[in-house]
């Protein structure tokens, strides 16, 4: 379900079964390995500032630059280097925050699933 209007009901999402497509991956961002990413929008506001979605990534290292983000991992195991930084272990039930223009790489040591809210700036 994607949707910006706010005013259809409510709803939920098993996300583990839940269906994603593939999105393209910039090979600029591939570190390593050949990483697949899916995901699926579940809501987007209606100035598309702010979004709500699943996304999944196979394992390998990519590189990426962050938006304003908050999100809880499912499923797999992933290190996240913040450049800069610290490093984030993720692993199922974590909620992890990444702020806007971080630098990041991901070694994905384990398909990680993760549901996520990010606000994006003007």
């Amino acid at each position: 379900m994607t949707t910006n209007d706010q005013s259809l009901a409510s709803f939920v999402v098993h996300i583990p079964d839940a269906e994603l497509e593939e999105e393209p991956l910039d090979p600029e961002q591939i570190v390593s390995g050949d990483p697949v990413v899916t995901g699926k929008v579940l809501w987007e506001s209606a100035d598309g500032k702010q979004v709500r979605g699943i996304w999944q990534i196979t394992p390998g290292v990519v590189t990426d630059t962050e938006a304003d983000e908050l999100f809880v991992v499912v499923s797999g195991r992933a290190t996240i280097e913040v450049e800069g930084g610290g490093v984030l272990e993720v692993g199922p039930g974590d909620a992890a925050v990444l702020r806007e223009g971080d630098r990041t790489t991901w070694t994905v040591h384990e398909t990680l699933r993760k549901a996520y809210h990010i606000t994006q700036s003007a």
